[in-house]
């Protein structure tokens, strides 16, 4: 098996890293994001009916023992699991399979997280279940991610003695398409990211979604087919904030990712005490989850129950959110179903049970709470971050020539009307019309974040209120 200590870079990888080290070591000053006086603290604790099942069962059993988050050891269990099995079960999705793959980032406040930690404990079980399966680490180049699943490569080369052109195998590929990319510096991909030609963002959205992935360099016929990757990467909360821009934000691949804020549950100098004999019942349901999977080969599906129930969270889930929190979470209702069907699997079933969506649930409220809290500051909008930062140091408000003066007068009037709409829009801002002797006067000035998207009611209690609705019409119906 590989370990991410196997894993060997190609020499454009080499060099992209090596480029990447020297901008960090350049002495170039980062301008620090300003995260004081914030409205959105940290979220809750997780809420417990995402500890369903054998996942709940090793959280439970690993937490006293670690300083790790249990919303890491949770999240780092589920995305090992759905690589683990391969994509031989699916979620259907009108005409698009949907494997159990998941891309989740672990989001610490400093490096103090545990976030290795976490997946140190998840790294060994996989292991004692299945040898075969791939760990890697770096992701640095669309190319290297490639590569690391690549296809069978065949050339052809014209033969003297039968003066005939015949086909030759130069590579015999990878057979195993599984692989679990852990990437503990994702702020180093998020840089690769910038850089032009880079095709990365591109490779990982086709990860995501088919596992087809290959370049349209003529001169590089490396290729992929079926390829099953998950993804767990670490950063702070600065260098997300700092290095995730705009355009990857919005243009679909900050939305295949889980966000998920994690943090240091407590303290133990002397370490755990957990042994080896205490994961043995675990580990043993989770071999045997593990082979049910690989055997179902075919579609997880909805309950005759679950089907009506999902038809009305599906509408809550799908509901436009304005802003970058919107953008990040605008694959819900596919991860739901992607984070429901592990559970399911995890239960050695092909149906998604409501304990199954409600776990599923429970774990994007987490994410959804995250997002929310680490963007706070931020709108998808380069502009409209500049103005609200203007506004944060000017609390008595200002007027559209203070907002320009503000900029030097660099900027472009049409542009700065669309910024101030969406923050508008978005509840960020709120104008004031003072009426003048002469033409009225619009202060502009930051809002209250009453009206923020985390205000509103999770997906869970949304959903459990949507039980109770079913089950009195049950009632009813059947006396």
């Amino acid at each position: 098996m590989k370990d991410y200590g196997d894993y060997s870079t190609t020499p454009l990888e080499d060099k992209i890293m090596e480029e990447v080290t020297e901008e960090e070591n350049s002495g170039q000053k980062e301008t620090k994001q300003n995260l004081k006086s914030e409205n959105i603290h940290f979220p809750t604790s997780l809420n417990k009916a995402a500890l369903y099942g054998i996942a709940g069962e090793f959280v439970s059993l690993i937490e006293p023992h670690t300083e790790a988050d249990p919303v890491a050891l949770l999240i780092n269990l589920l995305t090992g699991f759905g690589n683990i099995i391969g994509d031989s079960s699916f979620f259907k999705v009108e005409a698009a399979k949907h494997p159990m793959r998941i891309f989740a980032i672990l989001v610490g406040e400093s490096s103090r997280g545990r976030k290795g930690t976490s997946w140190d404990y998840v790294k060994n079980i996989l292991r004692s279940i299945d040898e075969t399966l791939q760990f890697n680490a770096g992701l640095s180049s669309g190319e290297g991610l490639i590569n690391a699943v690549r296809d069978e490569i065949i050339k052809q080369q014209y033969d003297k003695k039968t003066k005939e052109i015949e086909p030759i195998v130069v590579d015999e590929g990878v057979k195993d398409k599984r692989l679990l990319v852990i990437e503990q510096e994702f702020s180093a991909t998020l840089k690769v990211l910038n850089r032009e030609g880079n095709i990365l963002s591109a490779i990982i959205r086709g990860a995501w979604d088919t596992g087809d992935l290959q370049t349209l360099t003529k001169n590089n016929p490396v290729k992929a087919t079926g390829a099953h990757i998950s993804i767990i990467g670490h950063i702070t909360r600065e260098e997300l904030l700092r290095y995730l821009t705009s355009t990857e934000s919005s243009n679909g691949f900050g939305n295949r990712f889980l966000w998920v804020c994690v943090k240091r549950s407590k303290e133990l100098p002397s370490g755990g005490n957990l042994k080896e004999s205490d994961l043995e019942e675990v580990i043993s349901k989770l071999r045997q989850a593990v082979q049910y999977a690989k055997n179902l080969s075919g579609e997880v599906k909805w309950t005759l129950e679950t089907k009506i129930l999902w038809a009305k969270i599906y509408h809550d889930l799908t509901t436009d959110t304005s802003g970058i929190i919107g953008s990040l979470t605008a694959r819900s209702e596919a991860y739901v179903c992607r984070l429901a069907s592990i559970y399911a699997l995890l239960d050695q079933s092909n149906e998604i049970k409501i304990e199954h969506i409600k776990a599923a649930l429970a774990v994007w409220d987490y994410v959804y709470a995250s997002i929310t809290y680490i963007f706070q500051g931020k709108t998808g909008d380069p502009l409209a971050n500049k103005i609200i930062e203007a506004l944060t140091l000017n609390q008595g408000g200002m007027t559209r020539t203070d907002i320009i003066n503000n900029f030097k007068r660099n900027i472009d009037s049409e542009q700065l009307s669309i910024s101030i709409e969406s923050l508008l829009n978005l509840n960020r801002i709120k104008r004031e019309v003072i009426n003048t002797v002469g033409r009225p006067k619009e202060l502009f000035s930051l809002n209250s974040f009453n009206s923020y998207p985390h205000s509103k009611k999770t997906y869970l209690e949304i959903f459990e209120n949507y039980i109770a609705e079913y089950s009195n019409e049950d009632e009813k119906n059947n006396p």
